[in-house]
This record gives structure tokens, C-alpha cells and sequence, in this order.
């Protein structure tokens, strides 16, 4: 059955299903605005997911091709997967931040298989296995690529600006520029009284910047054409900041449920990565690879239960915060291959 939320005052959200993924789904809001229903965010690119959006749409009393506007927070598949098929059926218009838009174009514009030539010599250059490299070389050569997510994801047809408002009639929504789980990630700020008159600023659409229980994942930014050294988790925590001090009524994420009292979440998350940051200094007293640090880092399970997709993703977040000490003067990179980390 579609779960549909009523969260007064003009806003809505679908339960849409995440296909084969522990986090079940992506809550897809619904906005009402004077020129039509806009939509922030649309699920997963599935058959399934696709009939749980229209369903609770139809519940609502609103067809897909009413949709005026779809408003992007990032551009992962579950929550840009279904925008292009809205705006086929609908005409409306898709806004994204321009660094995800980058990503989309970049990933579109690419030869396939050289998304998995990147990850196996990132894995690589991490020190990984050779057993853990292995198949993403044997899906390149098989041509297994075309069938991963993001591929062919719909490119925007607007930006979004940080600190300017959304032109949506009727309603004030203001974009608040959030990097760390993706560059171009947004949140959204309803400058309106809370329908509950509860005490705050306004709501917010967080996206996955900001979840009641879950911490969202923060890797590297993926472009094989440059080798800036990006410092995610820095951009994350200084995002993280900003929201905290926007104090919101109520925060409307992307996954889980809606909450209130966003400063105490933030101040839970700052302090998370902080103990992160100084448990990765205790390992770090011999250099290691960020394979080996991914390996010794407490995870929701031990590493050998762990997938291999998901080991990727946490080799990627072991990363991050091994930049994050270098930033901070705390640790440094030794030459050579694989890369390996030391405190100082």
C-alpha cells in the first residue's frame, strides 16, 4: 500500500520504494504551489517505484501530468532516478544545483566502461585487494556497465542558485548550498510559518544532508578529469553548521520521517565525526592504506559481513576523513602506491 503523509499546509510525502536497498525509500515531497503541484525529488528509476509515485499522486488527486516543476536536492538515482519520466509525461521543468548537474552531464557524456575503469584504479590506488578489483575489471570487459543506475539520468533545465529563491508562485523556497554527500547537494528552506505553529524558522527539505537516525554517507567527489584533492567531509561538517544555525520548525528528509529540533541532530552528527576523526588518529599512529583504515573502522556490521558494492562506498568515507586530518594539519600522505596515511 502507498504510504501518502499529510504534513499540512500544502505538502505532501510518497513513500517511493528503493529497489534491493536497506534504506527502503525515498520520501518524495510534494509542494503545492498557484502555478501546480511541484515535486522535490521522484525515487528510483524502477517499474515499481515509478506505480508508487503515480499511486500516491492519485491519492492526492493529482495526475503526473499535472506536475508544473521537479526540484532536485542531489543527484543520486534514488531521488533524480524518476525526473526525467515526470517531466516526459508532465513538461515540467527540472532544477538541480550546477555541480550535480555536472555530474550528470559528465556521466552521461562518458563511455561507459570508463566509470569502472576510475573505481578500479581508485580501489587501487586505496589498497584494495587484487580479489576485490578483480570484477569490476571482469564487468568492464563484459559489458556490464549499461546496466548501472545514473547512466542516462534526465539533465536539468534549470539551476539552482544558492541563497535565492525557487520561482515557484505562491510559496518562498529558498535554496541553502549543503556539499558533503554530493557536490552540487541541496536543502530547501519554506520560509512560511509551520502549519502547527510550532516555534522555529520555517521547514526544511533536507534531502540527505540532514536524517533523524541515519548518517549519510560522505566519499570523495567522483570526476576522473580532475585532480583536485576535494575535502568532502570538511564541506560536510561546514554545511552541517550553517543548517544548525537556520534553526527550522521542522525538518523534512529525504529518508526516515520528519523531525523537529535540527540543532540537536547536527550537534549529534558534528560530534559523530569528530569521534571518527579522533579514533582514525589512534589507527594512523603507522601509515596505512585507506583500505586498511576502512577495514579497522566501526561499521553497522563487521567488515566481513560487509558487500562488496558497500565496502567501495566505506573505503570512499575512510577516505574522506583521512583528508579531513590532512586538512587539519594532523595527518599527511606518504608518496608511493597505494596511498597511505600517517598522523603527524
Amino acid at each position: 500500500m502507498t504510504q501518502v503523509t499529510d504534513h499540512g499546509g500544502g505538502v505532501w510525502s510518497i513513500s517511493v520504494p528503493i529497489p534491493d536497498n536497506p534504506l527502503g525509500h525515498t520520501l518524495v515531497h510534494l509542494l503545492d504551489t498557484d502555478r501546480g503541484p511541484v515535486l522535490i525529488d521522484t525515487g528510483w528509476d524502477d517499474p515499481a517505484s515509478w506505480d508508487t509515485l503515480t499511486a500516491g499522486l492519485d491519492s492526492l488527486g493529482v495526475a503526473v501530468s499535472d506536475v508544473h516543476g521537479v526540484v532536485i536536492t542531489h543527484h543520486h538515482p534514488d531521488h533524480h532516478g524518476l525526473s526525467g519520466q515526470v517531466r516526459d509525461t508532465s513538461g515540467a521543468w527540472i532544477a538541480m544545483h550546477a555541480a550535480d548537474a555536472s555530474v550528470v552531464r559528465r556521466t552521461r557524456e562518458a563511455e561507459p566502461g570508463r566509470w569502472l575503469d576510475y573505481l578500479a584504479e581508485k580501489l587501487e590506488r586505496a589498497g584494495a585487494p587484487d580479489e576485490h578489483i578483480a570484477p569490476l575489471r571482469e564487468a568492464r570487459d563484459k559489458g556490464r556497465m549499461r546496466t548501472l543506475p545514473g547512466l542516462r539520468a534526465a539533465l536539468p533545465d534549470r539551476e539552482i542558485v544558492p541563497g535565492d529563491l525557487l520561482d515557484l508562485a505562491g510559496r518562498r523556497l529558498r535554496a541553502i548550498w549543503t556539499p558533503g554527500h554530493t557536490p552540487g547537494h541541496v536543502c530547501l528552506h519554506l520560509e512560511e510559518d509551520h502549519p502547527a505553529k510550532r516555534a522555529g524558522n520555517g521547514r526544511l527539505f533536507s534531502g540527505d544532508h540532514l536524517l533523524p537516525e541515519i548518517t549519510p554517507h560522505i566519499g570523495l567527489y567522483e570526476d576522473p578529469d580532475d585532480a583536485t584533492v576535494t575535502d568532502p567531509l570538511g564541506d560536510y561538517l561546514d554545511s552541517l553548521e550553517r543548517i544548525g544555525r537556520l534553526a527550522p520548525a521542522e525538518v523534512l528528509p529525504a529518508h526516515q520521517y520528519a523531525f523537529p529540533d535540527a540543532a540537536s541532530r547536527v550537534r549529534e552528527l558534528l560530534a559523530h565525526h569528530e569521534e571518527r576523526l579522533t579514533g582514525l588518529l589512534a589507527l594512523l599512529v603507522e601509515p596505512l592504506t585507506p583500505w586498511q583504515v576502512a577495514e579497522r573502522m566501526e561499521w553497522n556490521r563487521p567488515w566481513e559481513q560487509i558487500p562488496y558494492g558497500s565496502r567501495n562506498i566505506a573505503v570512499s568515507e575512510a577516505e574522506a576523513h583521512l583528508r579531513r586530518l590532512v586538512k587539519l594539519g594532523h595527518g599527511e600522505v606518504l608518496t608511493g602506491e597505494p596511498t597511505r596515511y600517517v598522523a603527524v
